[in-house]
């Protein structure tokens, strides 16, 4: 074991012991302490599950996980224990993983607009893989780190799309000026990046990107640069109700590799897969903290008034299908509603700029003291750094099935120390795998249906 991560990062939970089993024990001690703040529980072992998943469907692409999409602790150590790099978007997230022992050559600093400072505490503790896409960016980098190997970004996707990450990279037509300023400066660069972005892509960009990258490469090479190294960026599902699966996507992707940097042409490959890595690992549960039933007059309906219901919950959530789950334990507990729903509002605590969670819910009769479950809240729901305002960041639980820490081990190169331990890795790696029963309420919006 590399010794990022050891059983007193995590709970250790048994085989049959679900997710749901867990927030179950976690609800009900928090009622009998009436605390009802907001949690997240999270299953590494489907990130373990998901990481061997990535391995085998992507042989020549090593990951580096972008800490901006999830900085909880117990993620930045599980995947520092795995092997993955990392790529950080500032001087914090480099901190935070340079803080649990990640050496200097696992991090990539990856923001295409830093700051002069941050470039400089880089140059400082020794992280040297960068990426620009402007000469702005290329002077800053010269004058304030000049052993740093840069990558050229670039944007290869044609198509519209007002994801904020297409905005960042360079066009194929200013590449090779480009190349040439960074050679006047003395700047080495060492290979192209490029991001695609995580929703609504379809695998043939990602071939597309690499043909473009190819062309690039040998502007480069005719310039006198040694290109070795390709960032094929993110834009990987991290669930499976996507147009395209992970494996149909991989298998284009490596297509595409083979085709215009085959296996032996000394280009090394990596990726940044976020959403991937932690979406459907996270649950985030809030209590309902408030409730207020507003008369709503239907028309044609002789002046009978229905009520909409307006709950505010002990947080917001960004993103997120929600489920109701009524607290367990004494004075927690109520039964599975069987009565019909209610148009309902959802709102975050008072005093927040965004507190309108959504709107037209449908959801059963609630009452204070009640808890929501939001599934797939793994992505962009954690930061590296403290939240702005007074909000705190809401506590993480770490779970790990056994089956998934003996396998951490056997990839890690420790055998099963017994028969029955070789025996068990044929089991579910993920808590989440053997999670067979159905909440009380089916979603009532989409994963991604509030930003």
């Amino acid at each position: 074991m590399n010794g990022y991560l050891t059983e007193s990062n995590f709970l250790m939970v048994e085989e049959g012991f679900t997710t749901r089993d867990l927030l179950e024990s976690l609800l009900g001690e928090l009622c009998q302490e009436s605390d009802h703040q907001a949690f997240f529980v999270a299953d590494l072992g489907d990130i373990v599950k998901k990481h061997l998943r990535f391995l085998k469907a992507l042989p020549r692409v090593k990951p580096y996980f972008p800490v901006k999409c999830n900085g909880s602790e117990g993620v930045i150590r599980l995947l520092a224990e795995l092997g993955a790099g990392f790529a950080c978007a500032n001087k914090a997230e480099i901190t935070r993983v340079q803080g649990i022992g990640v050496p200097a050559d696992r991090i990539f600093y990856s923001s295409p607009c830093k700051q002069v400072a941050h470039i400089r505490y880089a140059a400082k503790h020794g992280v040297q893989l960068m990426t620009f896409d402007n000469e702005v960016e290329l002077s800053k980098v010269a004058r304030s780190h000049p052993r740093a190997r840069m990558l050229l970004g670039i944007t290869a996707d044609s198509s519209p799309s007002a994801h904020p990450s297409m905005t960042f990279g360079t066009t194929l037509q200013s590449c090779r000026h480009l190349l040439e300023t960074a050679k006047e400066q003395a700047v080495e660069v060492v290979g192209i990046s490029f991001h695609l972005g995580s929703r609504g892509l379809e695998p043939q960009a990602f071939a597309q990107a690499v043909a473009a990258a190819q062309l690039v490469f040998d502007m480069g090479t005719e310039l006198g640069y040694h290109m070795h190294l390709l960032d094929i960026g993110g834009g990987f599902p991290g669930t499976e109700d996507t147009r395209a699966r992970f494996e149909e996507i991989a298998a284009v992707v490596n297509s595409a590799l083979d085709l215009y940097f085959p296996d032996g042409s000394g280009v090394e490959i990596v990726a940044r897969p976020g959403r991937y890595y932690v979406t459907s690992a996270f649950t985030f549960a809030v209590s309902i903290t408030a409730l207020e039933e507003l008369p709503v007059e239907q028309p044609g309906s002789d002046g009978r008034a229905s009520c909409t219901t307006s709950m505010m919950a002990s947080t917001a959530p960004s993103a997120a299908s929600c489920s109701t789950a009524p607290a367990p334990g004494p004075g927690c507990t109520r039964p599975c509603p069987e009565h019909p729903c209610h148009s309902s509002s959802l709102r975050g605590p008072p005093g927040l700029a965004e507190d309108r969670i959504a709107d037209g819910l449908e959801l059963p009769e609630l009452h204070v003291g009640d808890w929501l479950l939001f599934g797939n809240m793994g992505a962009y729901t954690i930061t590296a750094s403290a939240p702005p305002g007074d909000c705190p960041q809401p506590h993480v639980t770490y779970a790990m099935s056994r089956m998934a820490w003996k396998a951490i081990q056997l990839f890690l190169g420790k055998p099963p120390q017994t028969e029955e331990d070789r025996e068990s890795l044929c089991t579910p790696l993920s808590c989440g795998w053997e999670m067979a029963e159905t909440l009380c309420v089916t979603p009532v919006f989409a994963p991604t249906g509030i930003i």
